[in-house]
């Protein structure tokens, strides 16, 4: 991945082009998929387009590459809650009221700058 591919989704996601951003990144994310901050705003960017499954793959994916991200363990939540699986959701919201994430209502977390050279 080049940074510019990575700012360029950054860029669609920023102007609210969920559904293209989440076309720029998928190929970044297949590519280096252990990278955080591209599976992170690939899962947002999923999320805000209504792609709930992919979401909820990608979301579960970051978990895997960071189990102690709180931030990963209430997005996911957010997810499943939206897709109608409220009991599935309610131990990755106490995980991550545990890890010390505030509640949210949306998944509005900015990215960090977690792995972005690979």
């Amino acid at each position: 991945m080049t940074y510019e591919e990575y700012q360029r989704g950054r860029m669609f996601f920023d102007a609210r082009d969920y559904a293209a951003a989440g076309r720029i990144l998928a190929p970044i994310v297949e590519s280096e998929p252990d990278n955080r901050a591209a599976v992170e705003l690939l899962g947002r960017a999923y999320f805000h387009s209504a792609q709930l499954g992919r979401a909820e793959q990608t979301f579960r994916r970051l978990i895997e590459l960071d189990p102690a991200n709180g931030w990963a363990h209430e997005a996911l939540a957010r997810t499943l809650e939206r897709r109608g699986r409220a009991d599935e959701a309610a131990p990755y919201r106490s995980l991550a009221r545990a890890m010390g994430t505030d509640p949210a209502d949306e998944v509005a977390i900015s990215v960090s700058a977690a792995n972005l050279a690979g």
